[in-house]
Formats: structure tokens, sequence, C-alpha cells
């Protein structure tokens, strides 16, 4: 599972309010239980509390009839979600909608409910059962039961699961998108070709602010598809195209910026370095690669920023088998490829824009 840089969400499992003051025994405790609040989370929105609850705060004999569940029961998982800022509770038993909790309701603008399906529901929860067969083989867990197989195989097994992906992905991604727009200037392109672009997501939120230029998705033929829709649903048809292939194959040349967000990490260094010499083959001399990914931080400590890559390092070994990478590593793995990292651009959204060049 491709997994944007957690680093600016706080983690439910530890607290960050006065931890320091807490015995140890209660900080190990409450790491321990973490995934209570995840698998509540899940729950939640797998039965559309949020989306049920809209605008008005509902009894929890309604929220149990909605949902066909029992009502007692029910309360007692939702008081655990109002502990944690969710949700807020009145003495008669009514839930209503956090600021949080709203970005639950389908509807809501930056909606995160679909990524928390995908982040707290039960397929990445099964991979990380495997945590100790990572460990012992280096391989990620579904090489278990499929050693020939990838990381995206059982996406594209399910139309649906897969539509829902794509969806949180992109959520993250037009937070992504805006953050990078303000540091890094795209006026120098004409054209931008989005490697492993999703729905497209990112390059309407690049096209956005930057008129003069055009961009081309290219993804699985199915989400290429996808961005079409998103593009015209844009405005920006006439600017934004998208190509299905696959990006071990060829990808689409000519253009004079190759923008790949969320890709490589997906990836193990030799499959990373199969990508990057399929984009240097594609690219003129005086073209740009633009890799947007968070660097694993040179000292890890107790911050936020440490946990978040830390957190999705482990992630990509248990879900994808690929990895965070460090500054030094991201310089081999572009020389691999032909490339020389040129600058590192910092952005707000706790990613940087890695610009590369080919040598």
């Amino acid at each position: 599972m491709t997994h944007p840089d957690s680093s600016d969400r706080v983690s439910s499992a530890a607290p960050r309010s006065g931890a320091a003051s807490l015995p140890p025994g209660l900080v190990l405790y409450q790491l321990a239980v973490g995934h209570y609040l995840s698998r509540a989370l899940a729950l939640a929105v797998e039965l559309e509390i949020a989306d049920r609850i809209g605008d008005s705060p509902r009894s929890v004999e309604y929220l149990a009839a909605e949902t066909g569940t029992h009502a007692g029961a029910l309360a007692r998982v939702l008081r655990l979600l109002t502990s944690a800022g969710v949700l807020v509770e009145d003495p008669a038993t009514t839930f209503g909608l956090t600021a949080t909790g709203a970005l639950l309701r389908a509807d809501a603008p930056g909606s995160m409910k679909d990524a928390m399906a995908v982040f707290a529901g039960t397929s990445i929860q099964d991979s990380w059962r495997e945590l100790e067969y990572c460990v012992r083989t280096g391989e990620p867990a579904f090489k278990r039961e499929n050693p020939d197989g990838d990381a995206f195989d059982a996406l594209r097994a399910d139309p649906v699961v897969e539509a829902r992906f794509d969806r949180a992905m992109a959520a993250f991604t037009r937070q992504t998108a805006a953050a990078v727009v303000s540091v890094y200037d795209f006026g120098a392109f004409e054209r931008v070709v989005d490697v492993g672009g999703g729905n497209g997501a990112m390059l309407i939120g690049i096209l956005s602010a930057f008129p003069n230029l055009r961009g081309t998705v290219f993804d699985q033929a199915a989400v290429a598809e996808r961005a079409r829709h998103e593009a015209q649903a844009a405005g920006l048809s006439d600017r934004l195209d998208a190509i299905g292939g696959d990006f071990f194959g060829e990808i689409p040349k000519g253009a004079d910026a190759y923008l790949i967000k969320h890709v490589i990490h997906d990836w193990n260094d030799a499959d990373a370095a199969r990508i990057l010499k399929r984009c240097r083959e594609a690219m003129g001399d005086s073209a740009k690669l633009l890799i947007v990914e968070g660097i694993y931080p040179e000292r890890i400590d107790s911050s936020l920023e440490a946990r978040g890559a830390t957190a999705n390092d482990v992630n990509m070994l248990v879900c994808t088998g690929g990895r965070q990478r460090s500054e030094a590593e991201f310089r081999e793995l572009l020389a691999k490829a032909s490339f020389r990292l040129e600058r590192i651009v910092p952005t707000l959204a706790r990613v940087s824009v890695i610009e590369a060049a080919p040598c």
C-alpha cells in the first residue's frame, strides 16, 4: 500500500500532552492499545456514523437503528471515539461531530473517509500481523502467500477496493499539491508527466496554479480513465490528458518535467531503479525529474517527524516491500538510474520535492 508521509498526523497510541510526566508503564500501555482506536475508527467509517450524524447530533438509538447494531454496544464504541476527540456526547447519549470527526463525512471538503477506511481497515492491519515474518525474511507480508505477486495485485482484483484506495490517495494528494505549488515554480515547464499519477489530483492542483502548463497522467489503464473524468470535472480537459500503461515499461516521451509522487517508496531499490531508468529513457537531456516524497531523517528521536517517517518506513516493509529513504540513499538510487540530485525543496506537507537532472 502506498502511504503518504504520516509525520503531520498525531498517533493516538502515544500521549503528546504531558507525556514526559506519565509513569513509563502507563506510556507503554497506551502504546500497546493504540489499535483499539484504529479499529473503532475503521468500524465508524464502515457504519458511516459521521454521514448519519451529519450536521445535527443524533441519539445512539437512532444510530443503532440506522446501522443495525446494539445500541448499548455502539454507545461504548462511540464513547471511545469521543475520548479521542472524534465525537462529542451530551448527557442524553446523543453524539455529534467534532471538526476532526466531520472529516469522516463523505461530503466534507477534504474528506478523509476513504483514507481512514484504507489505513485503519483490515487489509493493512492483517498485513501487520505478519510483522515477524517481514523482519525475519526482509519480505513484505503478501510474499508469504503470493511469492510471485506484487503489492497491488489485491487492489487490481477488486475494482471497488481499487477505486476507494484511489480516492484515499487523492485526499492526501490534494493537500500535497497545494504545499508543493507554494514552494516549487513549475512556470519554467511546458508539459509535465505525472508517472503513477493516480486519478490526477496532483496534476490538477499544479495545473490550476500554473495556467500555461500542460500535463499527462500516466498510470494503469483503469486509473487513467478515472483521471480523465477528474480532469473533465475540474475543467482541465484541454490541458490534462491521461495515458494508460506500465511504468516498468515505456513511459510517455517528450515532456520537460517528470513528476513521481509517493511511488518510489513503494518499491525496493532494484525495482525503484528500474522505474527511474524508464523515466530517464523518456527524458531529454534538459528535462527535470521531480520526486515528491518524505526524506528519512538523519537522526531518529521522539519528534512527530521521526514518528511519521519510521512508521511509514515499517509500513512499506510490511505492505509493499519498499522503504523511506534518506538524502544519501536518494542520491545513490538516482545515480544508478543516471541522474544527479540537484536540490531538495521542503514543503509544509512534510514531503520534499527532490529535483534531479540527467547525467
